[in-house]
């Protein structure tokens, strides 16, 4: 953590990032979240550099880019997707993953979060702890993953590194503020921060940090030279690196296991920094414990950024092992209870594909996490996924056996080749044609299921259809394809509308969607109108006739039935009731008229939607002995129903979503606002933890098709919602009149 050595300078040196840890205890997986902007794909590079992976900020050994190798982050500028960057420090394998922070990618978050025993939150000066921010602390918390933040951008204007922390200290501590506190303290490169609290915030305010104060080792740490070189604080620190490491040394012993300290501590006597560094160590192991850093990007030339060094040892020192986790529930593929498993390379195999992806060189790979066993080239494994298409809702789940082809770890556009995976690995496994993103490998003998993560439920829909005719035949694998690698997107094939939907997180998911559908399958999709699913009903009773009569020479068409229409009870569909008396329709053509019926009902009498809960009683009719056939009943019968939407009065039913809000408090007012606004009745309130509210409101589904959209905007990232069909009811008269007035004139 900074406080063990002086500096690594060539530390990780020597060892490849593609060598195999010896053991679990080798590894760390550590995830890097935090907001758009806030620099966490900058902190990997830098991390990377200090730890000898590169040779120059952002650049690998062929050239190319550590971070750039997706094209559409390329083109986009910003993170879209997980991605995995391995390093070696102090002979530990350190598997950096680092996420996109905008809300839409979330479930490259939580991909993330089941493939890493540790995160750092990454929170830039410049933006501060937002709501997008505070979301992703709870994403983490949600998990019990014990957490490290970084502070980056204190060269913003105005930044004050003693605030900021007191901010997150406000957001993250709760109930327990001294469990957010920082290690060190950045000194301004110009010189010391001077003798007093506020002296330490001079780092901040537009002037970029050069230093770094240990509170625990009592030492600096100055990178003003482009190294990393160590030194005795300036007197006029004392103050303040007493203060601050005063409350750093209460906060440590406030969390740690060891009564004893805290005895020591209030009797005077004087803790070891051994003991210090290993209370940090466990605390945070635990999650308990969330020490606060500073990380600058390396200046030109340089051979370290700012508390780059200290963010490794604090990864290798204090982060826990993948042996310290707990491995997710699994159970056989039929539910049975299997032994519990360990993160031991001997036992079992159980792996997880927590992404799956598409390289322009290699193929489709899939990025799996191995909790149990050892994964090589060539084994024989049962692919396990949760059937019935929705992960999770299944009452069996799905097998194939594969054979597993060529392992591998990424870094930038390469693909390092591996010799094996043991328990505790994060790698790339190649020719698993099956595989899904959250699918279980595991040995054919003893086949395995993994618990799935919980997914967001996409709640924008996007209709698209083919471009051209060449697209058509490219559609629907395309589309697949798309599905399997990002399962936060759903597929749905609207049997009432008749339209491809794909169902999304938000506006920036659906573009790199369709992007990638263009660019990596070459499928051209139009976005046309999403139409909502609307049915028809009688709103009082009608009557009317259906004649066919039709004589051309030969065979003719011969075929009268009178019937009425009657409104019914919500959900009672369509009912036919015969009332033929005396024979005035023979008994073999009632079906037919029924049939007719039925299918006119299935078509819509008015606007092109179904008919739904009335009750149609035929009640006389003619035939003719030779004239009349099955075909001449049913087109009577649809006629008959249509002269009865002519003459009776008709509704327009659309369906109504109750949706489930959860906001910020100071965003409630604004929401049931926006609700009413979209002819919603808000149905009820209620407190939920964190200061946040649950709205409960019925809104039509025509009103809410960019709510997903429109809701984060008005709650500055903070708002989430649910939503269920809950029943059609009639549409306001003058809506209705539109729809039907467009569908009269062919609109």
């Amino acid at each position: 953590m900074g406080e063990k050595a002086s500096a690594r300078s060539g530390a990780a040196r020597g060892a490849t990032a593609a060598d195999p840890p010896s053991a679990p205890s080798a590894v760390r997986n550590v995830v890097l979240v935090g907001h758009t902007g806030a620099g966490k794909t900058t902190l990997v590079e830098a991390l990377a550099l200090a730890s000898g992976a590169i040779t120059r900020a952002g650049r690998v050994e062929d050239g190319g880019s550590l971070s750039d190798h997706d094209e559409i982050e390329r083109r986009q500028g910003r993170s879209v997707q997980l991605s995995l960057v391995p390093v070696e420090w102090d002979s530990v394998r350190i598997n950096l993953i680092d996420t996109p922070g905008y809300a839409d990618f979330v479930g490259e978050l939580r991909a993330g979060l089941r493939a890493a025993d540790a995160a750092l939150l990454v929170v830039s000066a410049a933006g501060g702890v937002d709501g997008a921010t505070r979301a992703i602390w709870a994403e983490c918390a949600a998990v019990g993953m014990p957490r490290a933040i970084v502070l980056t951008h204190l060269d913003t204007a105005r930044a004050e590194f003693g605030e900021l922390c007191a901010e997150c200290q406000d957001a993250f501590g709760g109930e327990d503020p001294d469990a957010v506190i920082p290690l060190y303290l950045p000194l301004p490169a110009g010189g010391p921060a001077g003798a007093s609290p506020d002296g330490a915030r001079a780092a901040g305010g537009g002037t970029p940090p050069g230093a770094l104060l240990g509170l625990l080792s009592q030492r600096v740490f100055d990178y003003s030279s482009g190294g990393r070189v160590e030194r005795e604080p300036e007197p006029g620190l004392a103050p303040l690196v007493e203060e601050a490491r005063n409350r750093l040394i209460e906060g440590i012993i406030a969390e740690s296991e060891d009564e004893s300290l805290m005895e020591r501590y209030l009797g005077g006597e004087e803790c070891e920094l051994p003991t210090l560094v290993a209370g940090v160590e466990k605390a945070v192991a635990r999650g308990v414990f969330h020490p606060v850093l500073a990380a600058a990007p390396p200046a030109e030339g340089a051979r370290y950024g700012l508390g780059g060094p200290e963010l490794l040892e604090l990864i290798t020192g204090g982060f826990p092992t993948p042996g310290e986790r707990p491995i997710p529930v699994v159970t056989a593929p039929d539910g049975a209870e299997v032994p519990a498993l360990s993160c031991d390379p001997a036992g079992p195999l159980a792996a997880e594909v927590v992404r799956t992806f598409s390289d322009p060189y290699v193929g489709r790979l899939s990025l799996v996490r191995v909790f149990s066993g050892t994964l090589r080239p060539d084994d024989a494994v049962r692919v396990t996924g949760h059937g019935g298409g929705e992960r999770g809702r299944a009452a069996g789940a799905r097998e194939v056996d594969e054979r597993v082809g060529a392992l591998s770890v990424p870094f930038g556009r390469q693909q390092r080749p591996v010799s094996r995976a043991i328990a505790g690995e994060v790698v790339c496994v190649a020719r698993l044609t099956t595989a899904e993103t959250g699918d279980t490998l595991s040995s054919r003998a003893a086949p395995l299921l993994m618990e799935p993560w919980t997914l967001p439920d996409p709640l924008l829909p996007v209709a698209v259809e083919a471009h051209g005719r060449t697209d058509e035949d490219k559609l629907s694998q395309g589309l697949a394809r798309l599905v399997a690698e990002d399962p936060t997107m759903r597929l749905e094939q609207n049997r009432d509308t008749r339209q491809l939907v794909l169902w999304c997180l938000g506006e920036a998911h659906r573009d790199v969607a369709l992007e990638r559908l263009r660019g990596r399958w070459g499928v051209r999709v139009d976005v046309v109108e999403h139409r909502v699913p609307l049915r028809e009903t009688f709103a009082c009773a009608a009557s009317g006739r259906g004649r066919l009569v039709k004589q051309s020479g030969g065979h003719g068409q011969f075929a009268i039935c009178e019937i009425t229409v009657e409104p019914l009870p919500e959900g009672a569909g369509v009912e036919f009731v015969d009332r033929v008396v005396g024979g005035a329709v023979p008994r073999q053509f009632i079906p037919s008229v029924e049939k007719g019926v039925r299918a006119q009902a299935a078509r819509g009498v008015a606007a092109g939607y179904p008919l739904v809960d009335v009750r149609v009683t035929l009640l006389d009719g003619k035939a003719h002995p030779v004239d009349s056939s099955d075909a001449a009943f049913q087109t009577a019968g649809a006629l008959a129903l249509r002269e009865c939407a002519d003459r009776g009065r008709l509704h327009l039913l659309e369906p109504v979503a109750e949706l489930r809000v959860t906001v910020d408090d100071a965003f409630v007012g604004a929401v049931m606002s926006d609700l009413s606004s979209r002819r919603g009745r808000v149905l009820g309130t209620e407190q939920t933890p964190g200061g946040a509210t649950l709205v409960r409101a019925r809104v039509p589904e025509i009103e809410v098709g960019r709510y997903a959209v429109d809701l984060r905007s008005m709650s500055h990232g903070t708002g989430a919602f649910a939503r269920r069909y809950a029943h059609h009811e009639p549409m306001p008269s003058q809506r209705a009149a539109k729809i039907l007035e467009a569908a009269e004139g062919g609109g």
